[in-house]
């Protein structure tokens, strides 16, 4: 039997369903929210398949039945009625101003009078006098309901996140755009937007309130990836002989307030790449922004292990107020674990980084922005698994000394990041995790709490941090943070578990900008 065509990187509805690809039918839960309500966002990570969920939209309410045949909502939608549709796209190119923005909006909504065979009496630099004419103008023509399809309506903003003067001017841009939706509501049959965060009402959809927000619903958590169902039916053919356990830790994972999915670029390409277990992630996407904002506010990497947020901070973001977690989740490097109500009674959500695939590229990433090293980052993260994988601890020391050693610190000048304790247990921690180790950081017992607990093969690594900012190092006796370890018995919780446990006491010097001292002791 011939194998179906891998749809990879294809985003066209018809193309999907007039040639030979595979297809996970979504029109289940289309039917669901056309039919119980006018205007939606969703947010979701880049490469999802947001802008084919866009643009099967828009082949259901132009009314090409033939797309449709066989599918869910066949049999359900009224294929006699056909509605204007508008598109905006603003996934191409990058905008690096407010003008380029104007003029972008210009020719998508003269694409759209022109698909739409309609004129507007406003002029092109009347954006919201030219939008509302061709809403009403194709109401009149058509005598349906006007459907706005937005996709990647946060693209323009993203791409200049770096400026935050020039990224709230464009911000503007687009409010201005946006805005009409609300006024020309009587007109309107459907509004669907996405992107990938989600700016607060006031600062970008101010009066847009009749927007329903279903990026964390239950309802609609699978609207679009794939599930384990999806793989192991429409991609059978595909994925024979794969290692079920293996393939879910590397690539599913992400979880929307339902079933979990994968992301449908990544696994596309592990199916076309003869199952090959590689990091496609940083295809989707480089975070160098977020780095940047990690540095800049000092951010402690450990604290992104079991990360207990609001959903305020899950919610939003405005430019002038970026919280790095907030980019994390939305852009998909960070997943929800589980959900709890607070003291408060308010939906608390407990983070994770959601595979292997995605903390890989993201530790990688936070190597580089923390440590700036990149020529021998693989082999170093190569050597620190084999000696830690093996229980080798005597060559840690040596081995974390060239590690710190190889910072060019020129590079922190403009900031007191390498000041802190927190920076050294970030630096570790980064590297720790990105060799797939159990990472505890802040280990809790009933004295205290360890800085940090190193889980991998056979062995456990409890580790205890002191900075020293003196300016003539000179070797303690005994290791204050080794003895701290011993006087509160962080290690014993470990003991009797078939492992073999080490507590290692490190002391960093803030002039030398490196370890000074390290000792260690096989717990009992």
């Amino acid at each position: 039997m011939k194998l179906k065509k891998l749809p990879l990187a294809i985003q066209n509805f018809a193309e999907i369903r007039e040639g030979d690809y595979c297809y996970i039918d979504k029109t289940e839960l289309i039917w669901k929210m056309v039919d119980s309500g006018k205007a939606y966002f969703l947010s979701r990570p880049r490469r999802f398949g947001k802008s084919l969920l866009v643009d099967t939209l828009k082949e259901l309410f132009e009314g090409n039945q033939t797309l449709f045949s066989g599918l869910y909502i066949e049999d359900k939608w009224s294929w006699s009625k056909n509605y204007p549709v508008m598109k905006f796209d603003f996934a191409d190119g990058v905008i690096e101003s407010r003008a380029m923005l104007n003029i972008r909006i210009q020719k998508l909504l003269k694409e759209n009078q022109q698909r739409l065979g309609v004129t507007a009496s406003a002029t092109d630099n009347d954006i919201p006098g030219f939008f509302r004419d061709v809403i009403v103008q194709a109401r009149e023509k058509y005598g349906q309901k006007v459907v706005v399809l937005v996709d990647e309506y946060d693209k323009p903003i993203l791409d200049n996140i770096d400026y935050p003067e020039r990224a709230a001017e464009i911000r503007e841009g687009l409010k201005n755009l946006y805005s009409v939706l609300k006024g020309q509501d009587a007109h309107l049959q459907f509004v669907f937007m996405t992107g990938v965060t989600k700016f607060s009402k006031v600062s970008l959809f101010s009066g847009l309130n009749q927007l329903k927000d279903i990026t964390l619903s239950a309802h609609y958590a699978t609207i679009c990836g794939y599930t384990q169902k999806d793989l192991e039916t429409i991609f059978a053919q595909h994925l024979q002989g794969v290692d079920w356990a293996q393939l879910k830790e590397w690539y599913n994972g992400y979880q929307f307030l339902g079933e979990p999915v994968y992301n449908p670029y990544d696994i596309l390409l592990f199916m076309s790449e003869d199952q090959s277990y590689r990091n496609y992630w940083f295809e989707t996407g480089n975070p160098s922004f977020l780095i940047k904002l990690f540095q800049k506010k000092s951010y402690f990497l450990p604290d992104l292990e079991e990360l207990e947020v609001s959903e305020e901070i899950l919610d939003s973001f405005d430019i002038e107020r970026i919280n790095p977690v907030t980019l994390l989740f939305q852009s998909g490097y960070l997943t929800i674990k589980k959900v709890y109500t607070d003291i408060l009674g308010e939906l608390a959500f407990v983070l994770k980084v959601p595979n292997h695939e995605v903390k890989v590229a993201l530790h990688n990433q936070l190597i580089g922005g923390y440590c700036q090293i990149d020529t021998e980052k693989k082999a170093l993260r190569t050597e620190l698994f084999k000696l830690l994988h093996q229980g080798v601890i005597a060559e840690l020391e040596p081995m974390l000394r060239r590690l710190f050693a190889g910072i060019p610190w020129r590079n922190f000048t403009n900031n007191d990041l390498p000041n802190s304790e927190g920076y050294y247990a970030s630096v570790l921690y980064a590297f720790f995790a990105s060799l797939n180790a159990t990472v505890i950081p802040e280990d809790i017992t009933n004295r205290g709490q360890a800085d940090m607990t190193i889980m991998l093969g056979d062995f456990t690594y409890v580790m205890e941090i002191k900075l020293d900012k003196s300016t003539d190092y000179q070797v303690q006796t005994p290791n204050p943070a080794l003895q701290q370890i011993q006087d509160k018995a962080y290690a014993q919780k470990y003991l009797n578990q078939n492992k073999k446990v080490f507590e290692v006491g490190l002391i960093f010097n803030q002039v030398q900008r490196n370890l000074v001292q390290l000792d260690w002791l096989s717990a009992t």
